[in-house]
């Protein structure tokens, strides 16, 4: 299977789970609106999903992947499914033991990440806190088994398994909120149930997927087998390289910490206008970053296990051409017309006008880094394929003071849309970084013809751009009601992808030499 189709399968699932997410949040907009409980309950959330990043997809991953792809390529199936074993019995010990400290600790995290909550809305951030915090231990083991069905190019699991998160947090909204209010208790905490169901049917439907390839990974419950795992060379070799993820995924993870505990402090309503933001940022880096860093990050480990350093170069010299191809409009789009895609998607029920307007303004500053958000996730496993874990971490330090310097400047002039603007101007400077030293090092090679392919899309980008601004100046999106509203979107966003592939296709790139390559 070619990486671009195994990039495509993973994005279509990835935009199935965003669309679902999508759903999701805006039966909670309607739902709950904007309030102190719905920032205690993005604030519960975050603790987990923060928690998931560091010891999931995140670190353990970065670790991980590499390892498996590099045992895969060398020692064969055998050994490799050895070293499962090992790896999954360990992190299995080590995720019981997190869960009933994160319990207990609750108090604690909630404070951490956002003491400027008021009692009431502390308190219910505190319980639902506690009722999701084992939904990490689901998600870390969910990591787990996308690393071992990526490693051997089984991409469809792992990419559509969001879905049922956000299938179980719909139920939640529709059916169990109206439940939970007509017995008195506060609606908002049912979200917290449809996370660990969700959390429980991801799990669940990976096992079935892992047992058609003879790779179930059996945990150990004895002393001995425990020990044995600890003891394995594959696992502290993971660990190895894990010490130094951690740092770095932990640091990325302290500056969204950071910002939260920033937005609590702010206007009530500011972690929530973020969280908004978040959830549409997210759709074009993980339809594009995500899936890209998925699909090339054990091919990288694969291609430097076996010395094949120009099939290592040109894979990176493709994915940072998509990037450049797919994230530059959606980047523009952002910053041009995210006041319709906030009014249309969420201006319903108890989500204000004001709302929409806040909500909007963080969503375009986002547009302003969204390359270099995307970029990291193809430029990082360039660095993990060499097991090179150290140099990421040491410019993520750098980017997260830089970061929270660039808070230091705007958040007086723009509040909560501040924390956004220097996200994106942190990862900007993250993925340069990153690409200047595989660049000097000699491990990527830029091809011939990235001055021409530049010209083109970034005319392409300012054609499109000029129509979507038009769009959202001509038409009065607060409003119109919401079924025209809708229509016009879809129009809207229809006659930019026209302009922008038309553009492109007249400038004589040639998109399908592109993708084959």
């Amino acid at each position: 299977m070619s990486l671009f189709k195994s990039a495509s399968i993973v994005s279509l699932l990835t935009l199935g789970s965003r669309i679902t997410g999508l759903v999701r949040d805006l039966l909670m907009a309607s739902a709950f609106g904007v309030s102190g409980l719905t920032d205690a309950f993005n604030v519960a959330f975050r603790i987990p999903n923060l928690l998931r990043r560091l010891f999931g997809e995140g670190a353990f991953s970065q670790a991980f992947v590499p390892v498996l792809a590099s045992s895969k390529a060398r020692d064969g199936d055998e050994v490799t499914r050895r070293l499962i074993d090992a790896v999954a019995t360990a992190l299995a010990w080590v995720l019981v033991l997190t869960c009933v400290v994160g319990v207990l600790a609750a108090p604690l995290l909630v404070w951490a990440l956002a003491s400027g909550l008021d009692a009431r809305s502390f308190d219910a951030a505190v319980l639902m806190t506690r009722w999701m915090f084992p939904y990490i231990g689901c998600m870390s083991l969910v990591a787990l088994s996308a690393g071992i069905l990526n490693t051997w190019r089984h991409f469809a699991v792992p990419a559509a398994t969001p879905v049922l998160l956000n299938i179980a947090m719909i139920l939640a909204a529709w059916l169990g909120a109206p439940w939970f209010a007509s017995m008195g208790i506060e609606p908002i905490y049912v979200m917290a149930l449809g996370v660990m169901v969700g959390g429980l049917l991801q799990l669940g439907v990976q096992v079935p997927a892992l047992h058609r390839l003879g790779l179930l990974p059996r945990i150990g419950l004895g002393w001995r087998r425990v020990r044995d795992a600890w003891r394995d060379a594959g696992v502290r070799q993971v660990l190895g390289l894990m010490l130094p993820a951690l740092l770095g995924v932990g640091v990325a993870q302290l500056s969204l910490l950071i910002n939260t505990q920033i937005a609590s402090h702010l206007a009530e309503g500011s972690v929530t206008w973020v969280w908004y933001a978040d959830r549409l940022m997210e759709f074009p880096t993980a339809l594009l970053g995500v899936a890209l860093g998925v699909v090339l990050t054990p091919q990288l480990a694969g291609a430097r296990a076996s010395g094949d350093d120009a099939r290592y170069s040109q894979m990176l010299d493709w994915g940072l051409r998509l990037v450049v191809l797919l994230a530059l409009p959606c980047a523009a789009a952002l910053l041009t017309f995210a006041t319709p895609l906030i009014a249309t998607l969420f201006h319903h029920g108890l989500f204000s006008a004001d709302d929409v307007q806040r909500s909007a303004l963080a969503l375009a500053l986002y547009g302003i880094g969204l390359v270099g958000l995307v970029a990291v996730k193809v430029l990082a496993p360039g660095y993990y394929a060499s097991l090179d874990i150290r140099t990421p971490v040491k410019i993520a330090i750098v980017v997260l003071v830089v970061t929270q310097l660039f808070n230091l400047i705007f958040v007086p002039w723009l509040q909560h849309a501040a924390l956004t603007l220097s996200i994106g101007l942190g990862a900007l400077i993250n993925a340069l970084w990153l690409l200047r030293g595989l660049v000097r090092r000699g491990s990527y090679r830029p091809h011939a013809g990235w001055g021409v392919f530049g010209a083109q899309v970034l005319g392409a980008t300012l054609l499109m751009s000029a129509f979507l601004v038009w769009g959202a100046r001509h038409f009065d999106w607060i409003g119109t009601a919401a079924l025209p509203r809708a229509g016009l979107l879809a129009a809207l966003v229809a006659g930019a992808g026209l302009i922008y592939f038309g553009a492109l296709l007249t400038s004589g790139l040639k998109l399908r030499q592109l993708l084959r390559r």
